[in-house]
Order: C-alpha cells, then sequence, then structure tokens
C-alpha cells in the first residue's frame, strides 16, 4: 500500500514540473561552480593584460572584448583588492550610496561580481536591489499578441494593457510577413489608451531594424548576446557586430536593450562547465561594454534550465542585481511559462516585484495564455485582479492599477475603429465593422473572426514596398479625422528625432516628459527615501472596483 499523503502529494501540480540535481562539469548549476575561474586582473600600461585567470594572449573573443571595452580601469586594481564580501556588505548596506557601489561594481571582473553574489541570500540580494535599481521609479512591460496575428485585436489589447499602467509593449508574430501590421496595430492602440507608450515588434533583427528605422517602432530588446564563445557565435554573431548594431538603432534615437540570461549557454550545449550565473555575467559585461542602455534578463525564455536546478531561482535574482550594479536599465523577465504551479510562478517573480526593478516583466501578457506568441507568460490577462490586489496587499508599486469595464471597453473599442480607419485612409484591406465590434469585447483571439490572411500578407508587402513610414501613419490618422493619436504618434517621432530618450531606464509620461535614471535617478538610502507611492497613487492602486465602499452600504 501507498501512503494517501503521499499518493495526494504526488497528484499536486509541482510534481509536473522538472528538476535535476546539479552537474557542475556540463553547467547545469546556478551558482557557487568550482569551475568557475578565480578573480583577476593585471594592468600594463593601461591594457588589461589578465582577466580572471586567462593571460591576455589566451583570451577568447568575449573576454578581448570585456577586457577593453567592459570594465572602468581607473579604479579596477582598488576595486578587485577588496574583499568580495566587504562589496556584498555595500551593497546591503543602504547607509553607501548607489554611486560609491556603482563605482566600485563597474570596476571589477565578471568572477569577482559572480563570487559577490554567491555570498549573499535572496533577502539581502532584494535589500541591494532597492538601491541599486537604476530609476527611481519601478514601471512594466506586457506582451500584446495572438495567434492569428489579428491587427484588431492588438490593437484592441494594447489600448487595454494601457489603461491598465503599462509603459512599454512588446508584440512578434506567428507569420514573419505580418510583422509590419502588428507593429503599426501596437503602437496604434497603445497610443489610444495613453499617450507616449513605447513600442516594438520583435522579429529577426534585420527585419526587426528595418521596421524600426521606418517608424513603426520606438525601441528594441531582442539583441541577444551569449556567455561562451561557441553559442555567441552559433548566429554568425560577435560582441563588435552586436555592438554595431546597437550603435545603428541609437543613429535613429531608438532604445534598444540586449537580451540575455542564465542557462543559455547550458540549453545550446557549450556551458564550458561554468557556473549559469558567470556566464551570464559576461553577457552583462559585453552589454555595458558595447554602450548599450540597458538589458532584458533574469534567464527569460531559458528560465526552465535554472529552475530546474538547486538555487536556480535565486541566480535568475543575482543577474538582476549584477545588471543593477552595472549601472544598466534591467527589464527583469517574469515573462515565461515555467512551472504547473501557481504558488511556485508567483514566488519566482516577487523578488523582483518587492524591491521593484525598471521593468518588472519584460513580457507581462496582456491577453490569455493560449494567445502568448512568446511560448506563455509566466503572468497573463486572466491575472490582473491578483497582480493588482498583491500590489495592495503590500503597498508596492508593481507598475499596474485597476480598471473598470466601462473604460476598458471604451479604449479597446476607440482603437479598433482607429485601426479601421487607418487601414482605409491607406488603402490596406477592409477591417469591417464586426471585426470592430469584435475586438471590443473579445477576451483572446477565438472570440475574432477570421481574416483574409492571403491579402493582408500581400498588403503587408506592398506597404513596405512603397515606402511607407511612421510619418504616413499620422497623416492617415489626421485625414480620417483621429487627430490626438496622430499628435501621440508624431511626438514620438519628434522624440526619437531629438535622441531624448536614449537614456538609462527610460520611458514617457503622458506630458511627453522623459523619464529616466538620468533626471529621476534612485536615490534610496533608507526607510522614507527613494521611490516613496504619492498619495495620489496609492489611491488609484487600492481601487479595485469589487470592494465594498462603506459609504454605498
Amino acid at each position: 500500500m501507498r501512503s494517501k499523503r503521499f499518493e495526494a502529494l504526488d497528484a499536486r501540480p509541482i510534481k509536473k514540473d522538472g528538476f535535476v540535481k546539479e552537474w557542475p562539469e556540463v553547467g547545469l548549476i546556478a551558482m557557487n561552480n568550482p569551475g568557475d575561474p578565480t578573480p583577476s586582473l593585471t594592468i600594463e600600461n593601461g591594457v588589461i593584460v589578465e582577466l580572471d585567470g586567462k593571460k591576455r594572449e589566451d583570451f577568447d573573443m568575449l573576454d578581448q572584448f570585456i577586457a577593453d571595452h567592459g570594465i572602468r580601469l581607473e579604479r579596477a586594481e582598488e576595486a578587485m583588492a577588496m574583499s568580495s564580501l566587504d562589496i556584498a556588505n555595500m551593497l546591503v548596506d543602504f547607509n553607501v550610496p548607489r554611486s560609491e557601489v556603482v563605482d566600485i561594481t563597474t570596476s571589477i571582473t565578471p568572477a569577482k561580481i559572480t563570487e559577490v553574489m554567491g555570498l549573499m541570500t535572496v533577502l539581502e540580494m532584494m535589500m541591494a536591489q532597492t538601491k541599486m535599481r537604476s530609476r527611481l521609479m519601478p514601471s512594466n512591460q506586457c506582451h500584446v499578441t495572438n495567434v492569428k496575428d489579428n491587427m484588431v485585436q492588438i490593437a484592441a489589447d494594447a489600448a487595454e494593457a494601457a489603461i491598465r499602467g503599462f509603459d512599454e509593449m512588446e508584440t512578434t508574430v506567428g507569420v514573419a510577413r505580418y510583422a509590419p501590421f502588428n507593429a503599426l496595430a501596437i503602437m496604434v492602440g497603445a497610443n489610444v489608451g495613453r499617450p507616449g507608450i513605447l513600442t516594438q515588434c520583435a522579429v529577426e533583427e534585420a527585419t526587426e531594424l528595418d521596421l524600426g528605422m521606418r517608424g513603426y517602432t520606438a525601441y528594441a530588446e531582442t539583441i541577444s548576446v551569449y556567455g561562451t564563445e561557441p553559442v555567441f557565435m552559433d548566429g554568425d554573431d560577435t560582441p563588435y557586430s552586436k555592438a554595431f548594431l546597437a550603435s545603428c538603432y541609437a543613429s535613429r534615437g531608438l532604445k534598444m536593450r540586449f537580451t540575455s540570461g542564465t542557462g543559455s549557454e547550458v540549453q545550446m550545449g557549450y556551458a564550458e562547465g561554468k557556473s549559469m550565473l558567470y556566464l551570464e555575467a559576461r553577457c552583462l559585461y559585453i552589454t555595458k561594454g558595447a554602450g548599450v542602455q540597458g538589458t532584458q534578463n533574469g534567464s527569460v525564455s531559458c528560465i526552465g534550465v535554472p529552475a530546474g536546478v538547486p538555487g536556480g531561482i535565486r541566480a535568475v535574482l543575482a543577474e538582476n542585481l549584477i545588471a543593477a550594479c552595472l549601472d544598466l536599465e534591467c527589464a527583469s523577465s517574469n515573462d515565461q511559462t515555467f512551472t504547473h504551479s501557481d504558488l511556485r510562478r508567483v514566488a519566482r517573480s516577487m523578488m523582483q516585484m518587492v524591491p521593484g526593478t525598471d521593468y518588472i516583466c519584460s513580457g507581462y501578457s496582456s491577453t490569455p495564455n493560449y494567445d502568448n506568441m512568446f511560448a506563455g507568460s509566466n503572468w497573463d490577462a486572466e491575472d490582473y485582479d491578483d497582480w493588482n490586489v498583491i500590489q495592495r496587499d503590500l503597498k508596492i508599486d508593481g507598475g499596474l492599477q485597476p480598471a473598470d469595464e466601462e473604460t476598458v471597453v471604451a479604449a479597446r473599442a476607440k482603437a479598433a475603429r482607429t485601426m479601421q480607419t487607418i487601414f482605409r485612409e491607406l488603402g490596406l484591406p477592409e477591417i469591417k465593422d464586426e471585426e470592430v465590434e469584435a475586438a471590443t469585447y473579445a477576451n483572446g483571439s477565438k472570440d475574432m473572426p477570421d481574416r483574409d490572411v492571403v491579402a493582408d500578407l500581400k498588403a503587408a508587402d506592398e506597404l513596405l514596398a512603397r515606402g511607407a513610414t511612421a510619418v504616413d501613419f499620422v497623416k492617415a490618422l489626421d485625414r480620417g479625422g483621429i487627430p490626438d493619436v496622430a499628435h501621440s504618434l508624431y511626438n514620438i517621432l519628434i522624440t526619437k528625432a531629438a535622441g531624448d530618450y536614449l537614456h538609462t531606464a527610460s520611458m514617457l509620461s503622458s506630458d511627453w516628459e522623459v523619464i529616466s535614471a538620468v533626471n529621476y535617478p534612485n536615490t534610496y538610502h533608507g526607510p522614507q527615501t527613494g521611490y516613496q507611492i504619492s498619495d495620489e497613487r496609492w489611491q488609484e492602486m487600492q481601487d479595485i472596483p469589487w470592494a465594498i465602499d462603506p459609504e454605498s452600504v
């Protein structure tokens, strides 16, 4: 006979998750791998000639890029001479200013910063993250996708997401040729909901850059970097080619982040016997050396790998903290399904939600999970109320706010009608009134009528072939009698032309102020300092529509 208790436990969702014991030789270890290099640094005539146990003549291309571009040399020898425990204590101690810590953490090597993280508990890392986040206030980002690539639904979902508080939004495609329409839809819909929201379309890199230069997008983040040379070169890339790509975006005023995360090298079979965190530290030093504003990290799409080994979720928090220590904007993932357990998926996110990161999710799904084309998110539209109640319970700002049905329906309807108008003005395939009606009230693509995919794809190709840019979208909206949305898109183009949001942790307010780590730096140094939730924001966060109002009883 079996124990009834163990039979009940075996039926729990957590038992469907995959777990593996540590295997350091192949990199299946989150942190503190005996195979990680010992921290070291030697500088001669202003050049690093030894990095973490390697002589310069033995450097691979990642070592060379990091040595030449990723470490500040002015105080490097002094910082490297410090005890890793002393640096860990400085991270936790709110009496030590962030600026003083960053001066040290940007001057040490990947092995050294990995060693520092290995000395800290999850609680200590969360305390450090509160201080080390680059921008004063936290924010959030969402995915807006659907399995049909239905641009009317994308616009409506983006408008709703804006009402609910997201400051950045990302779409992608099921069919690659739909990219122009999806990029247009998320940009239009988001700015129906609230002016100034930044949007992107994650597709193949050359296409993504082309869309950005045409003005269809405002930022990019799916530019992947890796921690070992074989994995990096697998896509015919080098740190230098990625840095060049980053400069291409910057030349057109487009904000961008690199993407990396623990576990990617293990997943691709070339971890070189190093810990996942050490390899991720190399990625972040490459990101810093390339001059990029920030990173999307936190294991991201590889989350199942660290989540399967002991301490793996701790390592995910550690990599987010390393990004902050390198003075990078951090969009801290929480965007990928990795577990069957609701308890576990919430626990994974609390370490970013409680201390706050620049973007707590780099892809909270604004749709039901079945419509998320990024392989499913850790959070989706059915979790909106739970997220808002957690904020309310703990009085923490997770970037969202409750929304009433009437406001959401009105925003979705306007977004769908706006897409109908712009398609008509640009001579694109008709968006029928039935589609507008369906998108207004839809939960997901199962509620949407099918479109003529062949006609849509032909029209999307033709739109690019005729050289249409975002300026054409502005003109079409103005001609079609929707001047407020036209004005929003125009202001985003102006902001890009000026390069005003090429700053760490940038976003735009609804009245077009650039908010970033430059003009709103994180100043936390103990209780009642740093970001404080205003009375107005607290009222907004706690006002869930179904709460009983004593005055109405």
